[in-house]
């Protein structure tokens, strides 16, 4: 009795004792595969194989990446190459950084270069300008790489030449050229969130990489929901609206305009994570849009619309415009009436926003002025889902946001920004410029990365102002006739070749043409 008894604990031991060696050998066997792959991505790292800043973009590749920056004669400065400077406007920085110099690098479209003027007058001289007055124990290097017609895809090979310049922050504000250039993407596939933030994940990893590269070179199948056909862009920007009545090249395309918004949001997560890589802080900076002052660039019906819709939409868009000088809310109920024939073409959301806005529906109007930006065929504004894009991809990584479309809109009385903040469709006028690089410099404050003295907005008002007086008529002059021209451009005026020359070698968007009934540009 006593001997069976005893036997119970003694088994239960003995069990106990066989699950835990099980567990233990299980553990051993994961530290083993981790310490495995750790040795390989260490190896890799040592060979500097498979660095996830330096993956192809898998949805376009570049027939060659010439440098923005080139040693002057001397070899003491960097300067922007002569053969860049159609695009981009003459900045350099010296070629060996002082001990006390805290270089940024502004990079984006005509918006960071200051257009339709220049550098003088953009936020990166002002930013300068303001953080000289606020620490003068520092040398300010603020390096304009604002590139005309430049989307996101474009800068990225730009910043991670910068990196080769010991820069201490990217400034990064970009999202009006995404549609600018002919591309190709495939059919999509969205993965679920989860597994998205997998993939962001483990292409951090050069193991990943390798084998992604590996899978793309061999099938032709991606590890993520891109599309592993791409297009092939030449070295420099072949925009469609360089071209002579450039519109006639933009007509709806749901898939494109979504292989754009997907490849828009990888730019900016694969330019952070370069930075990151490398130690260097990021902001963004959500670009402005003009809402009540832009119309569309291009409407469209929507697809299938009859004849006799055509014609009835017609007749009630012609009454309501015959209204507006004596019965602005009758105008709105048959703008509203032809809307429920087609709500797809921007236009009509257009008149409506301004026929809300002159009765005083100020959120009636916003309203429509943002859906005739989502409905314009030729996006030369951001759209909604790339700004959702741009504050999600901040919020997941924690880059600094500073938005500059909510920083000018807060000056408008009636809360939408227009004419009286910028200068066309997006172009911030001076006062904006300078409104942004008081904000990036109040960024740098929450940073920790600038501690200002006492007396720095006394000092900085005083210094903007001898800046500006300092600026000849010439300069001036320069931009208002780049205004014009650039009127002309985006209005489909410019002064290139026919756009029909450039069709003839693009198969993909004149399958597009055929799309829709009637266009408006």
């Amino acid at each position: 009795m006593i001997d069976s008894a005893m036997s119970v604990p003694t088994t239960n031991n003995h069990a106990r004792t066989t699950r835990r060696r099980c567990w233990l050998f299980r553990g051993c066997g994961v530290l083993l595969g981790l310490s495995l792959f750790v040795m390989v991505e260490a190896l890799l790292a040592v060979f500097d194989l498979g660095r996830p800043s330096n993956y192809d973009d898998p949805f376009v590749g570049f027939s060659r990446v010439n440098p923005l920056f080139v040693s002057n004669e001397t070899g003491a400065r960097y300067e922007i190459a002569k053969s860049r400077l159609k695009f981009f406007a003459p900045d350099s920085f010296p070629a060996e950084k002082g001990p006390h110099t805290y270089r940024i690098f502004c990079l984006g479209g005509s918006t960071v270069q200051g257009r339709p003027y220049s550098i003088s007058t953009s936020f990166s001289t002002w930013l300068k300008l303001s953080l000289q007055a606020a620490d003068t124990a520092h040398n300010w290097d603020v390096v304009n790489c604002g590139g005309i017609s430049y989307a996101s895809y474009r800068l990225v090979p730009i910043l991670e030449e910068c990196l080769n310049y010991q820069p201490d922050l990217f400034i990064i504000c970009t999202g009006h050229n995404e549609f600018l250039e002919e591309r190709t993407y495939g059919d999509i596939k969205h993965a679920s969130p989860v597994l998205s933030a997998i993939q962001r994940s483990a292409a951090r990893l050069r193991c990943f990489v390798l084998l992604r590269e590996l899978l793309l070179s061999t099938t032709g199948q991606a590890l993520d929901d891109s599309p592993a056909e791409k297009t092939e862009m030449p070295a420099e920007v072949d925009a469609l609206l360089d071209y002579h009545n450039g519109l006639k090249a933009f007509h709806r395309d749901e898939q494109f305009r979504s292989g754009v918004i997907a490849h828009y949001e990888h730019n900016l997560r694969r330019m952070i994570g370069m930075a990151h890589d490398a130690g260097i802080s990021v902001v963004l900076v959500r670009p402005p849009s003009n809402l009540s002052d832009s119309p569309p660039f291009k409407s469209q019906h929507r697809d299938n619309l009859a004849e006799a819709e055509l014609r009835k939409w017609q007749s009630l868009f012609d009454k309501a415009r015959l209204r507006y000088r004596d019965n602005l809310m009758e105008s709105i109920r048959l703008l509203l009436q032809a809307a429920n024939i087609d709500d797809q073409y921007a236009g009509i959301h257009y008149e409506l926003g301004k026929c809300y806005l002159a009765v005083g529906q100020f959120d009636r109007a916003r309203k429509s002025f943002l859906q005739a930006r989502e409905l314009d065929i030729c996006p030369l504004r951001i759209l909604a889902l790339m700004e959702q894009a741009l504050v999600r991809v901040a919020d997941e990584t924690g880059t600094p946001l500073v938005d500059a479309h909510d920083l000018l809109e807060r000056e408008c009385e009636n809360g939408i920004l227009g004419g009286l903040q910028l200068v066309d469709h997006i172009h911030p006028k001076f006062r904006g410029h300078r409104t942004i690089a008081d904000a990036l410099a109040g960024e740098m404050v929450r940073q920790g990365w600038l501690k200002p003295a006492g007396d720095w907005e006394a000092r900085r008002q005083p210094a903007y102002q001898a800046h500006f007086d300092a600026l000849d008529d010439i300069y001036f002059a320069r931009g208002l006739r780049e205004l014009n021209a650039l009127r002309a451009w985006s209005s489909g005026r410019a002064d290139g070749p026919p756009i029909e020359t450039r069709l003839k070698h693009l198969g993909p968007l004149k399958n597009r043409t055929s799309q829709g009934r009637t266009d408006q540009e």
